[in-house]
Formats: structure tokens, sequence, C-alpha cells
């Protein structure tokens, strides 16, 4: 099972042209969701802007290296996670979505009737697999409002529809590969299959797709602002604030020393 190319079982019915052309459309969509979220937000727009202005009041700084750190720390290693269960959460789901989908369009295109194409075969099953354990693991046992708030895991939001919509093609998926054999379950695990993908990829509009595109440039120029001193513009956030010690109406926070200690940080929030 693991070395024959799902998609292969499909010539019979379908012709190689008609899975190609659906991935096509896929990735046009995701484009188009991409360039309309960011024209809706202003994004573009918002980065260029704080770019121009650290690149004109900022001190000189190394773009090559800052680029380099943002790719290897920010974008590779998921560096904005402290929490290590979060961060290894988030890259079995990223891997797992990247590996799954490169090797989804190799098998489509390059071996559209051929069962056997390993290893892209394998690498298939093995970004699947990555996706539903980081992606399971988050919306059971990590997500905050449910690890933290107790809330329901199946309490939906909007928000959710990226990584449920990527759960859902890729368990769907998985099964289809898994139960191949023409009969009636299988052809409506591939229906599902189809229907969660193109939700996945015509969402983008609506979900946090288009979120793995602007991060790693606002990861990028978040460096460039620290290094180049343009964040220390930035208003002091501490209690040796004066104006910061102001806005409590409690005597005791005003003069209140900066290492008070963990307080309610002292132990999990699961109290709910």
């Amino acid at each position: 099972m693991f070395a024959e190319n799902p998609f292969a079982a499909l010539h019979s019915v379908l012709p190689p042209s008609a899975m190609q052309t659906y991935v096509v459309l896929m990735v046009l969509a995701v484009i188009a969701g991409t360039l309309l979220d960011v024209a809706h937000k202003g994004s573009a727009k918002y980065f260029f802007a704080n770019w121009r202005k650290s690149r004109d009041k900022g001190k000189p700084v190394n773009i090559g290296s800052i680029a380099v750190q943002t790719a290897v720390v920010d974008v590779l290693a998921s560096g904005e996670f402290c929490n290590p269960r979060r961060r290894l959460a988030h890259l079995l789901t990223m891997y797992g979505f990247v590996f799954h989908v490169l090797s989804t369009a190799v098998l489509v295109f390059a071996y559209p009737t051929s069962a056997a194409a390993a290893p892209w075969t394998q690498l298939w099953w093995l970004g699947g697999l990555m996706v539903l354990i980081g992606g399971y693991w988050f919306w059971f046992f990590i997500r905050v409002d449910v690890a933290a708030e107790g809330l329901s895991p199946f309490r939906l939001e909007r928000a959710d529809l990226f990584v449920l919509s990527l759960l859902a093609s890729v368990t769907f998926g998985i099964l289809w590969a898994a139960l191949q054999g023409g009969t009636v379950i299988s052809w409506a695990l591939f229906a599902l299959y189809i229907l969660a993908t193109t939700v996945l990829f015509c969402g983008v509009y609506w979900s946090k797709f288009a979120h793995m595109f602007f991060k790693p440039a606002a990861a990028f120029e978040k460096r460039v602002s620290k290094l180049n001193g343009t964040n220390n513009n930035l208003p002091l956030q501490t209690r040796d604030d004066p104006a910061q010690r102001e806005r409590h109406s409690m005597e005791l926070l005003k003069n209140a020393p900066m290492d008070m200690g963990l307080g309610i940080k002292r132990e999990a929030p699961r109290h709910y």
C-alpha cells in the first residue's frame, strides 16, 4: 500500500489531464486568494511603508545576513514559538504539508498512470501522516482556548477554516488511498478528499492560509528594525516608565518593583 501511487488508479475512470488541470486550478486559486487578501488587508502597503522607514531612519545593516537568519530561524525552525510542544506540532504540520503537496504534484504530473513511483509515494504517505499527527495534536491538546481556557475542541470559528480543511483533506486522502478498490466507499472518500482540498485552496481569502507568505516578511522586517535601531522609537511598556506607572489606579502597582515574582504565571492556567 505504501509503495503504490494512489493517483494511478484514477486513470481507469479519469484521464490524467483531469487531475493535472485540477492541480493547476488549485495553484491559481491560492495565488488569486493571496492577492485578494493582500489588497483587502493592505499587508504589502504596510510592509513596504515600514521597510522604507527602517531603511531611511535606521543605521546600515547586513540585509543578506538578516535574510538568512529569518529563513533559518523563523521559517525553517519556526523560532517564533517559545512553547516546545507548539513548535513541534507546527513543524510536523508544516513540513508534512510541504511533503504532501510536493509529492502530490510529482505523482499527478510525472507518474499519472504508474503505480510504482518510489520514493514519491512514500513521501506522500509520510507527509500526510506528519500533518495528521501535528494537526490533531494541536487541535485537541495545544490550542489555547482548549488547553488553557477549557473550551470544547469541537467549537468552530471562521479562523479554524485553514487547519480544519487541511486536516479534512489529508484525512480523506489517506483513507481513500488506503481503501482503494473501486468500491462505493472509496469513491465517496475520493469525493470528500476533492471537496476538502478545494475548500482548503479556494478558501485562502477567508482563512489563515496566506499567513505562510506574510509571516516571513514580517519576521524579516522585525529583525531589520531591531538591528538598525528604528524599533527604539516604540513606547515603553514597563513599570520603570513614569507614564506607564500613572496608568494604574492602585498605588501598590504604581510603585511595584520590576521583580515582583511570577504571580499568576507561577503555573499553567488550567483551573477553568
